[in-house]
């Protein structure tokens, strides 16, 4: 399982004498091979099944006439938050309410600035005009409920309650919407494309969807163990740990199956895999933890992480809405942007 890392806590202190020593000076640690092997494994995991789920998961869109983008928003956007959601219960159960809710809030803000940011840079990212009101203010919504939860200094039952009932809300809206559309098609001709491969027939559809899936998940957890303990093996302190391999790394799947999403032309997937993601990070992940467990909100994300998870939530609806794309200039400004985020960080520390 990965461990977050609260920033209460003060830098990990290595001595000399921790260290085997040749004729008096200390010498690094060795490197176990098994850690070397979780790095390579996990990322090799990850980038293989990424592709399966993204493949699988439209190839399951196109046979059953909904949306690319509303699988994003689903099958995709729930599955890839997986991570995040049994680290925040983890954290919640263990009572490390900053892990279970920074890791929320911290997640939010690398699946906008980093991650479709990275997706922007390498292709931009278009944007669906209809889906962008239903779906931009679904994400606008969350967030708002998120920092008003946030600010009022506890994250209770009823919290939980009013979260998973917005987000089964929003995804029967979603469902519902997507179906009226496909009927309001139903007359016209089109042309039928290219036959359907065997490899994407439904089975093989749904087996690579849920076995990319679990490669991903297999895949997040080998690659934050190996770096986790890489880390520590070389002393660097525990909060530069959580703040870059535990938050970083719960996003991993979201990463992966964006980046594979907008370099085979699925950028609709790319964009609703994030906006999907973050919605049910707030309503489906905080929601759950609230209800298994609630707990309160650190100051330091009331006074700073929860305005910066609103700041580049209002940037993506903003770019999002200006020429329904995502280009290249403004990917790079929102890597940036994290660059900025996670400097101040590390300067907190």
């Amino acid at each position: 399982m990965r461990r977050g890392i609260s920033r209460q806590q003060g830098p990990a202190r290595v001595r000399n004498d921790d260290f085997p020593r040749d004729g008096g000076r200390p010498l690094l640690p060795k490197i176990p091979l098994m850690l070397i092997v979780f790095l390579i494994t996990g990322l090799v995991l990850l980038l293989v099944g990424g592709d399966l789920f993204v493949r699988g998961s439209v190839s399951i869109a196109q046979r059953l006439g909904v949306s690319p983008l509303l699988i994003g928003l689903t099958l995709v956007g729930f599955g890839t938050s997986t991570p995040e959601l049994v680290t925040s219960l983890q954290a919640a159960l263990a009572g490390s309410p900053g892990v279970a809710t920074g890791n929320v809030v911290g997640s939010n803000i690398a699946n906008i600035l980093l991650i479709l940011g990275l997706a922007a840079v390498l292709k931009p990212v278009l944007v669906d005009g209809g889906a962008l009101k239903r779906d931009g203010l679904a994400l606008a919504v969350s967030a708002l409920l998120c920092l008003g939860v946030t600010m009022s200094g506890v994250l209770d039952r009823l919290s939980g309650v009013v979260f998973l009932a917005g987000l089964a809300g929003y995804l029967g809206f979603a469902i519902w919407q997507e179906r009226r559309a496909v009927t309001a098609k139903a007359g016209i001709t089109v042309d039928p494309g290219p036959p359907v491969k065997p490899a994407d027939r439904p089975l093989m559809a749904g087996l690579m969807t849920l076995g990319g899936l679990a490669l991903v998940i297999l895949g997040a957890s080998l690659l934050i163990d190996g770096a986790v303990g890489l880390a520590t093996r070389f002393g660097i302190s525990e909060t530069i740990i959580g703040l870059s391999i535990v938050a970083i790394g719960t996003s991993l799947p979201e990463l992966i199956t964006s980046v594979i999403a907008a370099l085979r032309g699925q950028s609709d997937v790319a964009f609703g895999n994030v906006v999907g993601s973050n919605i049910y990070n707030v309503l489906g992940i905080l929601g759950v933890t609230a209800l298994v467990q609630p707990i309160p909100v650190p100051p330091e994300i009331m006074a700073v992480d929860i305005w910066v998870m609103l700041g580049a939530t209002a940037a993506l609806i903003i770019l999002a809405r200006t020429g329904h794309r995502i280009n290249r200039t403004e990917g790079a400004l929102m890597l940036a942007g994290y660059a900025g985020y996670t400097a101040w960080l590390a300067s907190q520390i």
